[in-house]
């Protein structure tokens, strides 16, 4: 999934995978890192997320990164928030507060921009690539948070049912991304066919599917 293809589903409006509230999975669980209040989490492919909101409300410096700058429009325009715009080379930061919104290819925005990162909480980037760009995701994040700890959610389906995205990431792929760095826990294992989503997916041709909150740290 290339940039083009986020930057034309926003730009159709097909963007289903964005919710109207704050995950209740990040309010339970967030506490489970142990960062501090000043700390700078990081949250990739972040869309128009309520998520980061919530972070804010934390104390914690939120940085967001998406290629899509109808996302991030929308984010400050539905939440009544006035941000101050510059650009960095082909990077936009949109900044208010402690919100700060880096429109931009994820691969392409570094430590330069954004310096280094506490903590990362991704609910919907590592799900939302196919495999090959998966490996290359893992190794940038490291580039921009090293060891920090991350609160991660993946989704595991038969994926010769539905073609991603969101993509089936299993727990043999996470360990082979961070077994050698970091401890990972499960946190969460929830059934996602019993919940609100259950219909949308079900309509994609599933039967089964499971989403799973992870703790990875180092």
């Amino acid at each position: 999934m290339q940039a083009d293809y986020w930057i034309q589903r926003w730009r159709e409006g097909r963007t289903g995978f964005h919710r109207e509230r704050v995950s209740d999975s990040l309010v339970r669980h967030w506490p489970s890192l142990g960062v501090d209040k000043q700390a700078r989490v990081l949250v990739p492919l972040c869309g128009k997320s309520l998520d980061m909101l919530w972070l804010a409300e934390q104390e914690h410096e939120v940085h967001g990164i998406e290629v899509s700058g109808i996302a991030v429009r929308d984010f400050f325009d539905e939440n009544d928030i006035q941000p101050r715009v510059e650009q960095r080379g082909r990077v936009h930061h949109w900044h208010a507060g402690a919100l700060h919104l880096w429109e931009g290819d994820f691969f392409e925005i570094g430590n330069a921009h954004i310096g280094r990162m506490d903590a990362i909480y991704d609910r919907a980037a590592l799900v939302a690539l196919p495999a090959p760009m998966r490996e290359r995701y893992v190794a940038h994040l490291r580039e921009l948070a090293a060891d920090a700890p991350i609160l991660l959610v993946t989704l595991e389906y038969d994926q010769s049912c539905m073609e991603g995205p969101p993509f089936s990431v299993t727990d043999a792929e996470l360990e082979r991304h961070f077994s050698t760095t970091h401890t990972i826990e499960l946190l969460e294992d929830i059934d996602l066919m019993a919940g609100d989503e259950g219909e949308r997916f079900r309509q994609r041709g599933l039967t089964a599917m499971r989403e799973k909150i992870w703790r990875v740290a180092s």
